[in-house]
């Protein structure tokens, strides 16, 4: 069954690294029909193979060939550059990129419109980490802890799908239950939220911390896509100006009524 929207928002997919869930993501794309796909940063993980090396399957690929295949039946597609692709940043600073003939545009930041007369920033997120204590998160999840913490989950993952069970997360679990990740995830939102204000929008859809939420703050819509490593999830805006979060391994699974480790 096709999805159709109006606007779709997905993030931090980290192409290029080992973690990346890009069978699910191809999956999705493969269903979906909408006006404008909305990269939101950390598409492709230019830190992290540089760091690590480049871990760029199959599945992958067809992630970038089913993208620009969107593009070319009508599809816009704006990709919001990351901190993991940052150095896309500094080329755009003196050139901006916008190809109109292929529908595909790259920027720092967007401003979008709903089809109900909101104005939403578009950005990836990083930006607000000075404001919201970043290294308080760092210290609960240092970079090779959370590497642990993706390499657990992807075996005990295996063994769920082969079992027919659904995706579960250990790092969203140790989030949910750690005073100083949930303090840093309700500053980081507060401090979206507070930009966008300043800024003069109605709200903000953002990713980087991988915790997909949606949620009124001082009046500012917050909405975060989540991300392809762990959550797999999207921020959809219906025909209406509606937007919902969507947890996409769910919408396969009762899509197509197979069991999650069937989806390709």
């Amino acid at each position: 069954m096709t999805l159709s929207a109006r606007a779709v928002f997905i993030s931090d997919v980290h192409l290029g690294t080992k973690d990346c869930q890009a069978k699910r993501l191809l999956s999705f794309l493969r269903h979906l029909d909408c006006q404008r796909l909305y990269l939101v940063g950390d598409i492709v993980d230019l830190w992290s193979m540089k760091k690590r090396g480049i871990r760029f399957g199959k599945h992958q690929l067809d992630v970038v060939r089913q993208l620009l295949k969107l593009a070319r039946k009508g599809t816009e597609l704006v990709y919001i550059t990351g901190n993991h692709d940052e150095d896309l940043r500094h080329v755009l600073k003196d050139y901006p990129f916008h190809d109109g003939i292929n529908n595909i545009q790259l920027c720092n930041h967007y401003r979008h419109h709903t089809h109900d007369g909101r104005q939403l920033l578009v950005i990836h997120g990083d930006q607000f980490d000075l404001h919201s204590g970043c290294h308080r998160l760092l210290a609960f999840v240092g970079d090779k802890l959370y590497d642990v913490i993706l390499n657990l989950n992807r075996y005990y993952n295996r063994w769920r799908e082969a079992r027919g069970y659904g995706y579960w997360s250990l790092s969203q679990y140790l989030k949910q239950r750690t005073q100083k990740a949930r303090q840093y995830i309700q500053r980081f939102e507060e401090s979206a939220a507070a930009y966008a204000k300043r800024k003069g929008y109605d709200g903000v859809i953002c990713g980087h911390i991988h915790h997909a939420n949606i949620r009124d703050i001082d009046g500012i819509s917050y909405y975060n896509d989540g991300d392809w490593v762990e959550s797999c999830s999207a921020i959809i805006e219906d025909h209406n100006g509606t937007l919902r979060l969507l947890d996409v391994n769910q919408w396969l699974h009762q899509q197509q009524q197979v069991p999650l480790a069937n989806i390709a």
